[in-house]
């Protein structure tokens, strides 16, 4: 019997550093997201809880633009784990009043079949965002199945001659920087080929030649799946396998990512998006040579936090480098020496 508690002592001792290693308290968000570009070979879903906690505590959830990668990270939990969703979400919760959208949104994208239902459920907790919930529940504001690269634009019958009734404006959401990160961080929750398909379809904008926008957002979907499958062998067969089978202006792009990642040269497609953006900055729009599209940056940003880490190194635990937020060019001039 005494060599039996022996034992037990023994398997006990090894075990327990085990599993307080395994569940070590999250000290920055740096560590947050390493964690979640490793998730895949480990997957904890109800740690994920933690890591939005600890995020929330750091600040990091405050701005939606900036935020996005989370936000696809616990929308991927949730749609991974639909028999866990409620006690996923309940651990989740509760959050200050200015993070409450990102589990709100969070339920939305999961695509989980009874979302209403636990949005529902959950409204007593994030009366911070009830009017967000509500427009859900309403379908005024759009799911993640209503994506699509941009809104259809009317014809031009329709802008010219309004002899009906306009229509309602159809509830989409389009491709944006912190839409490129939020499919990031639920691939990195799921390993599906949904959001990477999405992000192939912003690859042809890589070549636009007139709006700053899209060759920025275009550029960084380039960089950033280059980067990603350089290091995740998994992911560069994915993309492999789906080459074939992607539109004809998705091909040559998709072409030069697998290039890179192969032959482990991201920096050429950074050098190469850097000369595209400043040929549209001294000569102006393709279409229209006679303005200058540098002052209107817009939405398709570089971040100067993620340019920062992408020099410090740190892109290489798979942080996404587009977010929302304010652009300098001091941010561009910054990542365009990090070679």
């Amino acid at each position: 019997m005494r060599r039996v508690c022996v034992l037990a002592v023994i398997v006990l001792a090894f075990a327990v550093p085990t599993a307080q290693a395994k569940t070590a308290p999250f000290n920055s968000s740096g560590e947050i997201l390493k964690w979640m570009n490793d998730y895949r070979n480990s997957p904890d879903p109800f740690r994920a809880a933690d890591a939005i906690h600890k995020l929330s505590t750091f600040g990091e959830l405050r701005n939606p633009e900036s935020a996005g990668v989370y936000l696809g990270f616990a929308a991927g939990i949730l749609s991974a784990n639909p028999d866990k969703a409620d006690d996923l979400v309940a651990r989740m919760l509760p959050l200050p009043a200015e993070d409450q959208w990102l589990v709100v949104r969070a339920i939305v994208y999961s695509g989980l079949p009874r979302w209403r239902f636990v949005l529902v459920k959950i409204r007593p907790q994030v009366s911070a965002r009830a009017t967000m919930l509500q427009k859900y529940l309403e379908g005024a504001l759009p799911l993640l199945s209503q994506y699509q690269l941009e809104a259809p634009k009317p014809g031009w019958f329709a802008r010219n001659f309004s002899f009906r009734r306009a229509k309602a404006k159809p509830v989409v959401l389009e491709a944006s920087p912190d839409m490129l990160d939020m499919f990031w961080g639920y691939y990195y929750a799921t390993g599906a080929r949904m959001p990477i398909e999405n992000i192939l379809g912003m690859l042809p904008w890589a070549e636009n030649k007139d709006d700053i926008d899209k060759l920025t957002l275009g550029g960084m979907a380039k960089y950033t799946l280059a980067s990603n499958a350089s290091r995740d062998p998994a992911l560069l067969m994915t993309i492999k396998a789906m080459r074939a089978s992607q539109p004809k202006e998705v091909q040559p792009v998709l072409k030069e990512v697998i290039d890179a990642a192969d032959d482990v040269d991201v920096s050429r497609i950074r050098r190469e998006m850097l000369a595209a953006l400043d040929t549209l900055r001294r000569k102006g729009s393709q279409s229209r040579r006679n303005i200058s599209w540098w002052g209107q940056l817009g939405e398709g940003a570089l971040a100067v936090g993620c340019i920062a880490a992408a020099v410090a190194g740190q892109v290489q635990v798979g942080i996404p480098c587009v977010v929302g937020g304010a652009v300098t060019t001091g941010g561009l001039q910054l990542w365009s020496h990090s070679d």
